[in-house]
């Protein structure tokens, strides 16, 4: 059947009725929810002919055979926070079910043509996020760590995958899946500002930020409120207060989109008769600049013991995550430059922010690219995240586009 971006936008309905509510999105991975839209995928993609398995960390995957095993995958998610949005990742797979719907009427293609859906992109439950994509790339993080993972119910992490059957010890084995990927192509919704202020439905995506996110623990003196002078104090949120101010700066002064966050304070003993004697920091810098990202850090160490010398208070830090960033391949962001182009007349490079499944499959050395749509008033991970729907359908178009250009250059020997 020809391609039909409307019927992207009936299904993305379609599937926000059958598996949200009045606040929102409820695929959280790992769910009864979650299995729910996966079912109701496999029912919509059944007609076009595509043979599905799902891998060893429960990844989703739709397989067009072609003249060439060589395979141009396209990727997204299906799960979601809790009362999140609903374009977050499933605008990602519906597009993509929609190619698969085109270059099977066209008959066999000259490469493979695979859609997946990534287990487990937004690490709602557990806390991990990227936990498909992760392992089929190989990077996913010591299996002892993800074994001590709960959900807020105390479920740990490998009895929840059993349910789904998934095998902890096994989801590595995804790793096969992307052994004859040679291009990978994603569509997101932008979750952010940038496009709507600039009056553009699609941008490329350059490649994804690195991030820094460390614990910062502040120790002070605790003391009575009400005895204790200001100049005799050693309060320990005042340390985390100048940094949360000082990051702002640091940002501003890396330029090129360089973001830091204090995402969280927590003070003891936390009541208001006390100096703060411990507050510990959370902080979260992201650039998409290895050297950028590496001086903000160094930066804001520098600055915290600045400021714990003057506090007469004392500073830790301890790293809690990192991620380095992910710039995606020349050829294919020049091919999606090409396709916004002759679909929506005008086309803007940028990063993103957020990480994305896309980051993992770049890991892995396979050529990749993404390309964002228009997100009204930059908001997402919540019920009233949108995009019109006109851009919806000018991002399916132009996705298509992208998916053609890149077949014929795989056909014609590019790619891994």
């Amino acid at each position: 059947m020809p391609l039909d971006p409307s019927r992207t936008v009936a299904e993305l309905k379609e599937l926000r009725d059958l598996t949200g509510d009045e606040d929102g999105a409820q695929r959280v991975a790992w769910t009864e929810t979650w299995e729910q839209a996966r079912e109701w995928l496999r029912g919509k993609l059944a007609p076009v002919g595509a043979a599905e398995t799902v891998d060893a960390a429960g990844n989703q995957w739709f397989t067009l055979a072609g003249e060439s095993e060589r395979a141009v995958v396209i990727g997204g998610h299906l799960d979601s926070v809790p009362n999140g949005g609903w374009l977050d990742g499933a605008l990602n797979v519906l597009a993509g079910a929609e190619v698969l719907r085109r270059v099977a009427e066209e008959g066999t293609p000259p490469v493979s043509v695979r859609l997946v859906s990534w287990a487990d992109e937004e690490g709602a439950r557990f806390g991990r996020s990227l936990f498909g994509s992760s392992a089929a790339s190989g990077s996913m993080a010591d299996q002892q760590e993800l074994r001590q993972l709960v959900d807020a119910a105390g479920i740990a992490l490998p009895d929840a995958l059993a349910e789904h059957g998934v095998e902890l010890d096994r989801a590595l084995d995804a790793r096969s899946e992307l052994g004859s990927a040679a291009a990978y192509l994603e569509l997101h919704i932008e979750q952010g500002p940038v496009l709507e202020s600039l009056g553009l439905p699609l941008g490329v995506v350059l490649g994804t930020f690195g991030v820094e996110r460390h614990r910062i623990t502040w120790r002070g003196q605790a003391a009575h409120a009400g005895s204790t002078p200001m100049d005799k104090r050693r309060d320990a949120l005042a340390g985390a207060a100048k940094l949360a101010l000082e990051i702002r700066e640091i940002a501003r002064r890396a330029g090129g989109g360089a973001v830091c966050t204090s995402g969280n304070v927590v003070c003891r003993p936390g009541i208001v008769t006390s100096v703060v004697e411990t507050a510990e920091q959370l902080l979260d810098q992201r650039d998409l600049g290895a050297e950028r990202l590496a001086a903000m850090l160094a930066e804001a160490k520098a600055s915290s013991e600045r400021f714990a010398e003057e506090e007469r208070i004392d500073v830790e830090w301890e790293k809690i995550w990192s991620i380095e960033p992910i710039l995606f391949d020349d050829t294919l962001v020049g091919f999606c430059e090409d396709a916004i182009r002759e679909v929506a007349g005008a086309a803007h490079r940028l990063p993103s922010g957020p990480l994305h499944d896309a980051a993992e499959v770049a890991r892995a050395s396979v050529p990749t690219v993404m390309m964002f749509t228009q997100s009204l008033r930059g908001l997402s991970h919540t019920k009233v995240e949108d995009t019109k729907e006109d851009h919806l359908e000018l991002s399916v178009a132009a996705l298509d586009r992208l998916a053609a250009k890149t077949v014929d250059w795989v056909a014609s020997g590019g790619g891994r």
